[in-house]
């Protein structure tokens, strides 16, 4: 039984048919473990999970697992599996299901990376990747699963190799929540001057009377 946040971030529709478990898994290519986010020459913003040409304006919103960061410190039958497979957690604020999913990797000692939607950009990236409707949304790999299941999760992490209880070592710590669209820093706002006024940190010159004894008015 899959479990959702009881407010989805758009309007709920039809859950997609269950599929079955053989041939859907499968390891997405390099090219397609990240979403970038691309400004085009007009300004408009779009979403892609294709890396854009060189001289594009864009760069990644939604990097893969963060088990790549941490490959070196992960046993081998982990790193293997993350390598092929990388999980991807997508999660929200006053989500209990996202928590439930949250715990359950952490418990199994999955490697992944979490992705919060909470901003309006965060939602449209996020429909934009998965068309999903509802909070929590777990990759495997290519596949994404909508909705926490720890059956269907377990099943599918079984057949990407992860181990099915943790060998993370002591010392692993997995990276921080971040959101899916990074936020743009808020622009310094401009210094106005009123006309005919001197700016705050430019000094007013102060006009020089000549003394009587120069009348020529020149300054030493």
């Amino acid at each position: 039984m899959r479990s959702f946040c009881r407010h989805s971030i758009f309007s709920v529709s039809k859950l997609a048919p269950a599929v079955a478990l053989a041939g859907m898994l499968v390891a997405p290519p390099a090219s397609a473990q990240g979403v970038y986010r691309i400004v085009g020459p007009d300004g408009k913003v779009t979403y892609s999970d294709q890396p854009p040409p060189a001289a594009t304006n864009a760069r990644p919103v939604d990097g893969a697992s963060s088990a790549g960061s941490a490959a070196p410190t992960l046993p081998a039958e982990v790193r293997q599996a993350a390598s092929r497979y990388p999980v991807t957690l997508y999660t929200g604020a006053d989500c209990s299901p996202c928590d439930s999913g949250r715990n359950f990797l952490s418990t199994r000692g999955i490697p992944f990376a979490e992705k919060t939607v909470n901003s309006s950009d965060d939602v449209a990236a996020f429909k934009r990747l998965s068309g999903a409707t509802s909070l929590p949304l777990l990759t495997v790999g290519g596949q994404q699963l909508k909705g926490y299941s720890a059956t269907e999760w377990g099943q599918y992490l079984d057949a990407a190799g992860y181990p099915k209880k943790s060998v993370l070592p002591p010392s692993y710590r997995r990276e921080a929540a971040t959101p899916l669209v990074e936020a743009k820093p808020a622009a310094a706002p401009a210094t106005r001057t009123p006309a005919g006024q001197p700016a705050a940190d430019t000094p007013a010159e102060v006009p020089v009377t000549p003394p009587a004894s120069n009348p020529s008015g020149i300054r030493f």
